[in-house]
């Protein structure tokens, strides 16, 4: 089994939050991280902007504007049916 990557957050209320990371995406020249919760019992996604500090540090932005979100959620669909094309194709030449 993979080991996927990690990393915590600080919510809102103060309290931490552990995210398992799903992949990073480019849209636009900007690049979005996907992450689940790992303690929740949904499987809902949450997709954060990677931008920089002024000390030019990778921080986490939420995404705000609906546009950018939907625009954000396609890319990332159309990527995760292309790799299942992908599986589906390794599996078919072993067959």
């Amino acid at each position: 089994m993979e080991d996927r990557e990690t990393i915590t957050l600080l919510g809102e209320n103060g309290e931490e939050a552990e995210f398992e990371v799903l992949g990073v995406i480019t849209v636009e020249d900007s690049d979005y991280a996907i992450l689940v919760p790992i303690e929740e019992d949904d499987d809902q996604a949450y997709i954060f902007r990677i931008d920089a500090d002024e000390n030019g540090d990778e921080i986490l932005s939420q995404v705000e504007d609906d546009e950018e979100f939907e625009m954000v959620c396609e890319a990332w669909e159309t990527l995760c049916e292309h790799e299942l094309e992908l599986d589906d194709d390794f599996v078919d030449e072993e067959d």
